[in-house]
């Protein structure tokens, strides 16, 4: 077999790590002083390590230190200048401001996010289509309050939910913002900004009418579920021109109450009844965007299931199962770690020509994390090493 051409003289991790250019973090770690009082395990080197968590699926704070401790005189690759003890990580994790995590992340997404748009959505819609939603990760103790009735044991776990906005031409998450389990979902839409260019899509778990008031005043579009037992008034009901996707059945202006603390107001929106003959199931949509096609306000509301692929994604490929600690800080940097890995494999994956599963793509980079294989190259043809020169007569092959 001829020599490999894959070879690189920077591991598969340190190839990973130097995506996130240097002047990026130091910028961060300046803007949130995130050194200081720290004389040997700077932000960089606690960045790197959770990261390696992130990547090699570690488990425990004991396994991080254990597996890092081998590799002692390999971590100039990955640029790392202090392995940590397992107490080490526990204090950092504990101690250091999640801030800075979390503005690396915002940081990296405004370097990539170009890279990882994808504008068919916003060409057809002419404005900036936002999904949110929120996804509950159960934990080991009862650090943040969680959902649901206590168990007849008495013993009920914590729960942290992680309520999310992607721009739907992009596959990661543009703002996070945490909560504990129990805290309804609706709170989340004080944290978004109104812009008469975005369209925010979401499931009837929100739905707020003074929300919803604040939208239209506000010239945002929305579009959701009407929920079963909502109150309104039939005013109008539009006709549905013949171009219109058969799956309409009806659309229509209604009117809802929108209730203050001393007076109650009016508001007019918009209800679009659509069957879906594949899932064979009837869908009511509201929405205050009264110009756009009825069929086209269904397509958008589809375009939600996005969001739920990220966090399908997001807990089957990365360890969101065991923190590594029991405080919210290190928590929520855990999480902020995740979604950092998340984007640099969503980089690697849109480099590629090849088409790579997200979860194929993220087992081969822990398998050989510590290999010194050029990733790209391996990842556009990793057959090539198996196969013999022709001049030798012994040409494998993969046609059975």
């Amino acid at each position: 077999m001829s020599k490999s051409n894959h070879f690189s003289t920077k591991s598969v991790f340190g190839q990973l790590i130097s995506l996130i250019e240097d002047s990026l973090i130091r910028k961060e770690v300046k803007k949130c002083d995130s050194d200081r009082y720290t004389k040997r395990f700077k932000t960089k080197d606690h960045l790197i390590s959770m990261l390696f968590c992130s990547f090699s699926k570690c488990t425990s704070l004991r396994e991080i230190s254990g597996a890092m401790l081998g590799l002692s005189g390999k971590t100039a690759g990955f640029q790392l200048n202090h392995i940590p003890k397992r107490s080490t990580l526990s204090d950092a994790n504990k101690k250091r401001d999640v801030l800075v995590f979390e503005n690396i992340y915002h940081a990296l997404l405004k370097q990539y996010g170009g890279f990882l748009s994808d504008s068919r959505i916003k060409e057809v819609i002419k404005k900036q289509v936002k999904i949110f939603d929120s996804t509950t990760i159960s934990l080991f103790k009862d650090i943040l309050e969680g959902v649901g009735r206590n168990p007849k044991t008495g013993k009920k776990k914590g729960g942290i939910k992680v309520h999310t906005v992607v721009n739907a031409d992009e596959v990661v998450p543009s703002l996070v913002w945490f909560s504990e389990a129990k805290k309804h979902d609706h709170e989340f839409l004080d944290k978004l900004k109104y812009d008469e260019n975005t369209v925010y899509v979401f499931d009837k778990g929100y739905n707020d009418y003074k929300a919803f008031e604040r939208f239209t005043d506000h010239k945002t579009g929305f579009v959701t579920r009407i929920k079963d037992n909502a109150s309104y008034f039939n005013i109008e009901a539009l006709d549905i021109a013949e171009h219109i996707h058969s799956g309409v059945l009806k659309d229509e202006i209604i009117e809802v109450e929108v209730k203050k603390a001393k007076e109650i107001s009016k508001l007019r929106l918009r209800k679009v009844v659509f069957y879906d003959r594949d899932n064979k199931r009837k869908f009511e949509f509201l929405t205050n965007l009264f110009d756009m096609r009825a069929d086209l306000i269904a397509a958008l509301y589809k375009v939600r299931w996005q969001i739920e692929l990220l966090f399908k994604q997001l807990k089957q490929n990365f360890p969101l199962k065991y923190f590594l600690g029991d405080n919210e800080n290190a928590i929520k940097m855990q999480i902020y770690c995740v979604l950092i890995v998340n984007l640099l494999l969503s980089v690697i994956k849109k480099k590629l020509k090849r088409n790579w599963a997200f979860s194929n793509l993220v087992s081969f980079c822990k398998i050989h994390l510590f290999n010194y294989i050029n990733l790209m190259k391996f990842l556009e043809n990793p057959e090539k090493d198996w196969v013999i020169d022709r001049d030798d007569g012994n040409q494998l092959s993969f046609d059975w």
